[in-house]
């Protein structure tokens, strides 16, 4: 297990976690043990995901890095976006999606690491995307005010939704029968059978990050050092606590035998696990914590496990089973283009040790980068005008 983290110093940390074995007294206590920190990006972190064997992050600097655990190297870069990266979400470990303030989600193949297809998402920015358990849809928002469905197995547009103003998070329930949507510090709860909003939640200040513990338990965060869980039903602050000195950025869940945890990342450096009581009424107990001395921005944790049976999005052939009551979601935007995407280049496959010299590292990332923009935008030149020609 691996806590990775970064920051707007331009950092990738990882932390070894040892959890004890027994107890110390009444408090269980895990060790945190600095394992790497890589300086590959030529700007701020914004965005990690994770998969059984990958760490990816997007940055400032319009790339994804791809980091492979196994083997503690990099394994390459992603150049496609023009913008910042906003979100990365991995489906199974065949898939990766990725938005960015482009406006475009593209959908990679995490085994080739190509670009299968590149999306038109919004006409704004790329806030935010999240993918439904089923895998065969997800949701977007961006800043042209609108909630889009789409249809992963077909990659297109499905629905799209004004909601008046910019949100900046939309998340799935663990289940899927619901989906919250946050406008600075307002929770919205939508029902996936009604498509309608079923109660509102107001946190104290703007929310950063939202994490479900369970089908109806949500954990806010946001620009302060309290955490609150929230009961979705009831609408109830079941409690609150303080997790840090500073804003809390990013949270992480996640449950391992006998064991549910929370981890949190904050603009005061650290980083903390906590252990999750069963009674969500009840505050988490500290488990460990580490000061990076860095002003973190985005989280993840690697679990070294056996793969995870979601190796791909559905086939085209097979019905989705929560499509009749996406219609209800709202119309069918029309003209929403999808440009399915010529086969791209395989990504900078030099790999470079995690530990390594990180100056390096940094230089040969930011050449590559330049080049691989350059070349990408030429072939789009050139495509553009072949079309162009065969038109007249």
């Amino acid at each position: 297990m691996e806590l990775v983290a970064g920051c707007y110093e331009q950092v990738l940390f990882g932390f070894a976690v040892h959890p004890e074995s027994e107890a110390c007294g009444d408090h269980e206590q895990w060790t945190l043990v600095a394992d790497f920190t890589h300086h590959a990006h030529t700007a701020s972190l914004s965005a990690v995901a994770v998969n059984s064997r990958f760490v990816v992050t997007g940055s400032k600097d319009e790339t994804i890095h791809i980091y492979d655990m196994k083997k503690k190297v990099e394994h390459g870069a992603l150049v496609h976006h023009s913008g910042t990266i906003t979100c990365l979400k991995f489906y199974g470990n065949r898939h990766l999606i990725s938005g960015a303030e482009d406006g475009l989600i593209c959908i990679w193949d995490a085994k080739k690491w190509e670009c299968l297809k590149s999306i038109k998402a919004h006409k704004g920015q790329v806030t935010f995307l999240s993918i439904h358990p089923s895998g065969k849809l997800a949701l977007s928002v961006g800043t042209d005010k609108t909630l889009r469905t789409w249809n992963l197995v077909e990659g297109r547009s499905a629905f799209i939704k004004n909601i008046k103003q910019n949100a900046h998070i939309v998340e799935w329930s663990p289940r899927g029968e619901q989906y919250v949507v946050i406008i600075q510090n307002k929770i919205d709860i939508y029902q996936l059978d009604t498509a309608s909003i079923s109660g509102t939640i107001t946190n104290e200040k703007r929310i950063s990050s939202v994490k479900f513990l369970s089908e109806s338990v949500l954990a806010v965060a946001g620009d302060e050092e309290v955490i609150r869980f929230f009961d979705c039903d009831s609408l109830v602050c079941l409690c609150e606590f303080k997790a840090h000195e500073n804003r809390v950025k990013d949270m992480f869940s996640f449950e391992i035998p006998e064991q549910h945890v929370i981890v949190t990342a904050s603009s005061d450096g650290f980083i903390k696990m906590w252990k999750l009581e069963q009674d969500k009424k009840v505050p988490p107990s500290l488990l460990c914590e580490v000061n990076t001395k860095a002003r973190l921005t985005c989280l993840g944790v690697w679990l070294d496990k056996v793969p995870d049976t979601k190796e791909s999005f559905p086939p085209a052939a097979e019905p989705s089973p929560v499509s009749k009551e996406q219609s209800k979601i709202g119309k069918k935007e029309p003209g929403d283009t999808v440009h399915k995407e010529e086969k791209q280049s395989k990504p900078n496959t030099k790999k470079r040790s995690l530990a390594g010299d990180s100056k390096k590292a940094t230089k040969e990332s930011g050449l590559v980068s330049t080049k691989k923009r350059k070349m990408v935008e030429m072939l789009e030149k050139k495509r553009k005008k072949k079309k162009i020609k065969i038109m007249q």
